[in-house]
């Protein structure tokens, strides 16, 4: 079975392994091909990006740091289980998912507006804790505007992996995502 790899903000890959974030939201990068982007993996390792404009971009406490990306290898800290994913086409929906992410309001209008059809996928989840950090030596084809990458098959098991978020806090998240969807007539699509 292939291990993926998705990459995002290396800040939002910390905020979800320290359960501040139970969502993940993707417009799709240059090389998702034609039929753009997908959640299509229920479980993978969160591939954390250096960019170092992130900061900005987020809405996080003044004084938090970037966490380091390396150049000559990769280190996992976090995997997903993807419970559900959605396509929100309304933009007051996806202005009302504010208080489940840390995008700047701007920043998730931009990606929305972006190309032709307006709109994102969400999806929720679980973050899994990485703990030892699974390091991984950097291979160009990692590199490059994509989403998903597939990595090296000496993967740590999730089975052996904490949960970011307790059983009560991760259920009410859902309930409250459940609830949004329901409030925007959002079909969510379980991941199998």
């Amino acid at each position: 079975m292939a291990v993926i790899g998705f990459k995002d903000w290396s800040v939002l890959c910390a905020a979800m392994a320290q359960g501040e974030q139970s969502i993940i939201l993707r417009k799709g990068g240059l090389a998702e091909g034609r039929d753009g982007f997908q959640f299509k993996h229920r479980e993978f390792f969160l591939y954390p990006t250096a960019f170092h404009e992130q900061l900005a971009k987020l809405r996080v406490p003044a004084g938090r740091d970037v966490p380091e990306a390396g150049e000559e290898q990769v280190a996992f800290f976090a995997a997903f289980r993807l419970e559900w994913s959605a396509a929100v086409t309304d933009w007051e929906a996806a202005r009302a998912l504010e208080p489940f992410h840390l995008y700047r309001e701007e920043v998730v209008r931009e990606r929305f507006d972006y190309d032709e059809a307006p709109g994102l996928q969400v999806a929720f989840g679980r973050a899994l804790r990485v703990e030892p950090a699974w390091i991984v030596p950097y291979e160009r084809r990692f590199g490059g505007c994509r989403s998903w990458i597939q990595l090296p098959e000496q993967a740590p098991a999730f089975s052996s992996m904490s949960p970011a978020l307790d059983d009560t806090t991760h259920a009410q998240r859902g309930g409250q995502l459940a609830a949004w969807a329901q409030r925007f007539g959002i079909e969510l699509r379980p991941v199998h």
